[in-house]
C-alpha cells in the first residue's frame, strides 16, 4: 500500500506518458514561438538602422524598444522551457523507479512462489532417499563382485606358488636352450669375380686398331 502510495498504481503508467507527450508537444512549440520572435527581434533591428540612416531617430529608438519587448518575450519562454524540461526529468525517473520497483516486486513474488512450493523439508527427504539408493546400489555391485561356486573355495596362496612354480619351470627351460654359433663374414671363401664378355663393338673396335697397325 505504502508503494502504491508513493509511485502510483502500474495502470497509471499511460498517465504518465501521455503528460510526457502533452509536456514534449508543449516545449517544441514555445521553442517554434521563440524563434518566431527572435526573428521579430532581429527584423526591429535592421529597421531601426534604415531609419538612422534616413536621420529618423525617433522611429529607430522605437524599432528598439519593441526589439527589447520581443527579447523580454523570449527570455520569459526560455525560463517556460527550463521547467518544462525539469518536469519531464521528473516525470522520467519516477517512470523508471515505479518500472524498477514493480520488476522487484514480480521478483520477490516469483520467489516465493518458488520457495513455497520447494519445502525444505521435503529436500532433506530427497536427499536421505538418494543416499540411500545410492548406498543400496554400492552393496548390490560389491555383492555381484565377490566370487562364488566353487572360485570361492580356491587357496588364493596355492595359486600364487603355482605361479611361481611355472615361471621357475620357463626360465629353466630358457637356459636349456643351445646358443646360436655367430661365424664372422671374412672366414668364407672369396670368389673370383666374373669375367666380362667383350661386346660386338669391342671386337670390331680391336680388328680396325690391328689393321691399323698393319
Amino acid at each position: 500500500m505504502f508503494m502504491n502510495r508513493l509511485f502510483g498504481k502500474p495502470k497509471q503508467e499511460t498517465n504518465t506518458l501521455q503528460t510526457l507527450d502533452k509536456l514534449s508537444e508543449t516545449l517544441e512549440m514555445l521553442e517554434k514561438k521563440e524563434n518566431v520572435l527572435m526573428k521579430k527581434a532581429n527584423g526591429e533591428v535592421e529597421k531601426a538602422k534604415e531609419f538612422s540612416r534616413v536621420k529618423n531617430k525617433r522611429a529607430a529608438i522605437q524599432c528598439l524598444k519593441r526589439k527589447r519587448l520581443y527579447e523580454q518575450q523570449v527570455e520569459q519562454l526560455g525560463n517556460f522551457q527550463l521547467r518544462i524540461h525539469d518536469q519531464m526529468i521528473m516525470l522520467e525517473g519516477a517512470k523508471a523507479t515505479t518500472e524498477t520497483v514493480d520488476a522487484l516486486r514480480t521478483g520477490a513474488s516469483a520467489m516465493k512462489a518458488m520457495q513455497k512450493a520447494t519445502n525444505i523439508d521435503d529436500v532433506d527427504k530427497t536427499m536421505d532417499e538418494i543416499n540411500e539408493q545410492t548406498e543400496n546400489m554400492k552393496q548390490i555391485q560389491e555383492a555381484l563382485s565377490a566370487p562364488f561356486g566353487t572360485a570361492a573355495d580356491f587357496d588364493e596362496d596355492e595359486l600364487e606358488a603355482e605361479l611361481e612354480e611355472l615361471e621357475g619351470a620357463e626360465l629353466e627351460e630358457q637356459l636349456l636352450q643351445p646358443v646360436p654359433i655367430h661365424v664372422p663374414q671374412g672366414n668364407k671363401p672369396n670368389r673370383a669375380p666374373a669375367q666380362k664378355q667383350p661386346t660386338a663393338e669391342e671386337d670390331e673396335l680391336a680388328a680396325l686398331q690391328a689393321e691399323m697397325a698393319l
